[in-house]
């Protein structure tokens, strides 16, 4: 179970079935005390399957020593302003990464593992960029 608590204002609380907290906030909140509502959605996203393609990656016998998760997103102009298109780049760093590894770990991981990707899948437009780069 997850739970959002009103904290006052216009910031809230999310607080998730594990007991962790994070501040949230409406976009127009001044000095950006919180997330926005709208990114907690391609936090999800991005963070479903980056936990997955570690884990999936190092089963492959690969050594990725960073991974980075870039969400850019349009939205509709108008209330509600629902998601349109979402374009997830998979920036993985590692000696030696295999380039096929890290197309197939990402693949099962957002095709097969992550409940957020199938929930949008057939709603919002979603793209794959993958970036192996190359470390010592």
């Amino acid at each position: 179970m997850a739970e959002i608590r009103w904290i006052g204002d216009r910031q809230f609380v999310g607080i998730d079935s594990t007991r962790h907290g994070i501040v949230i906030s409406s976009a127009d909140v001044e000095n950006g005390t919180g997330v926005k509502p709208s990114d907690l959605l391609l936090l999800a996203l991005g963070s479903c399957s980056a936990v997955d393609v570690v884990e999936i990656l190092r089963k492959k016998r690969q050594a990725p020593t960073g991974l980075r998760v870039l969400l850019e997103a349009e939205q509709d102009p108008e209330p509600p302003w629902a998601f349109r298109r979402i374009r997830v780049t998979y920036e993985v760093r590692g000696p030696g990464l295999s380039q096929r590894a890290v197309e197939q770990a990402i693949a099962l991981a957002e095709e097969k593992y992550c409940s957020v990707r199938a929930t949008l899948a057939g709603k919002v437009a979603l793209e794959r960029e993958i970036q192996v780069v190359e470390e010592e």
